[in-house]
């Protein structure tokens, strides 16, 4: 060893926030991780650090609320320019999180064509495929040649988002075919566009479909990415692989935090009001749903008097449906999330459920039913803890499986507070069947 000191990176001032040259060319991915870190006065000159490209892909890369907290703090000429520069559904994503003034302030300073862009996306259904959709994408008139073809994608790739394929349009601007690059490499010289799409099954979608459809679609047919068309089949935009990933995450998110009460597009940044708003309307009605799981306790208060040992018992046999409908309930919204919805497939699922939760049951039972009577000596008292648990973890599997099924069924997202709809079932069903049959067998 020479026994120097190893050379740190130097650091420099801007605007007396010290900042690593290193931090300033990282992945934009990366970029976004650091700029989240920081306060919001540091990410503003943070961000005036970097080119203009690299400010717009970092930004894009970050979380929608922490880049529109960010953009607002901008100078209005310089987030203009980094609109811009973004890709154009990263763009409206960014400019949809806006209040109405900065959104018109923003885009009165973006170029007239862009601009015009950027307000037909807004107008789509954020939720909806021309929602997602980006629509720098590479056009070729169908009459070209591969070799024509080629030398168009060398003038204009560089503008547009990763050209995985080129769409084919006619003179009305209807998508006629999907090439991929493969395709026009392999091509013979001189070979027409519409002859190496004479016999495609074309894929589409609407730009009005729901963005997770669109989702769905690309996994099944393992697209990178998929035409968006209008009902007059004009092509409009794509939706790419990477949004997918971006619309799957965010519909696993929801569904998770959906599923408790939380909001759907809640998090740990959101305003305490905001999330108050989003909460407390579920946090009521789980208070009433607990009080009917009490109040049907308080109708064997005679029962529980009689026979101290229950009030200790019916919990384990409540928990125990909840568990099990839990397990159901996970399963289900997961196959909801990832499939298209078939009625008949979903029904047969809560058939299949209910065997999972009789055979469970019936184990479980018979672990329980042996350890009570070794520690009471009651047959009776085991017996009805047994068959009791049969019962409700079939309620239990019952009611996780088919409550994300009932609330697709009247148009509402299937995990909505189903845990909630689920806790309430099970605890009133629990307490209800195992003093009811206590009653009977022991004290009737």
């Amino acid at each position: 060893m020479s026994g120097k000191e190893p050379v740190m990176p130097k650091l420099y001032h801007a605007d007396e926030v010290e900042i690593d040259p290193n931090d300033l060319d990282q992945h934009p991915a990366d970029a976004a991780e650091h700029i989240e870190t920081l306060d919001l006065t540091d990410q503003v000159k943070f961000i005036k650090q970097l080119p203009i490209k690299d400010a717009a892909e970092s930004i894009a890369e970050m979380d929608q609320h922490d880049q529109s907290e960010l953009v607002k703090h901008l100078n209005p000429g310089l987030a203009a320019r980094i609109v811009q520069q973004m890709a154009p559904d990263d763009a409206t994503d960014l400019l949809e999180q806006l209040d109405e003034k900065h959104r018109k302030n923003l885009l009165s300073r973006v170029d007239a064509e862009d601009r015009a862009e950027l307000k037909t996306l807004l107008t789509f259904d954020p939720d909806t495929a021309g929602g997602v959709m980006n629509t720098e994408i590479v056009i070729l008139d169908q009459d070209l040649t591969a070799d024509e073809a080629i030398n168009t994608l060398r003038q204009e790739v560089e503008d547009k988002e990763i050209p995985y394929y080129a769409y084919l349009v006619d003179e009305r601007d209807s998508l006629t075919g999907v090439v991929s690059l493969r395709d026009l490499l392999l091509a013979r010289r001189g070979a027409m566009l519409k002859d190496l799409v004479k016999a495609q099954n074309l894929i589409t979608v609407s730009y009005n479909i729901d963005k997770e459809e669109v989702a769905k679609k690309i996994a099944h047919y393992n697209f990178l990415a998929l035409p968006v068309v209008d009902f007059g089949n004009r092509l409009l935009g794509v939706v790419t692989v990477d949004d997918v990933i971006d619309i799957i995450h965010d519909e696993a998110t929801e569904d998770m935090q959906t599923m408790v009460g939380a909001g759907a597009d809640e998090t740990t940044d959101s305003p305490v009001n905001f999330s108050v708003r989003k909460r407390l309307p579920w946090l009521i009605i789980n208070v009433i749903n607990s009080a009917i799981a009490a109040y049907v306790v308080h109708l064997f208060e005679p029962t529980i008097s009689q026979m101290a040992i229950l009030a200790a018992l019916m919990h384990i046999v409540s928990n125990q449906a909840g568990n099990t409908g839990q397990q159901a309930l996970a399963v289900m919204i997961r196959q909801l999330a990832v499939e298209k919805f078939d009625r008949k497939k979903a029904w047969m699922a809560v058939l299949r459920e209910l065997k999972i939760g009789f055979i469970n049951g019936f184990l479980i039972a018979g672990g329980v039913l042996l350890l009570l009577l070794v520690a009471t000596q009651d047959l009776r008292l085991a017996g009805c803890m047994g068959i009791a648990l049969i019962f409700d973890m079939l309620i239990g599997a019952f009611s996780g499986a088919s409550i994300p099924l009932i609330l697709k069924e009247i148009g509402r997202d299937p995990a909505q507070a189903s845990s909630i709809f689920l806790t309430t079932i099970t605890d009133a069903f629990g307490f209800w069947s195992f003093l009811a049959l206590a009653g009977w067998m022991l004290l009737g």
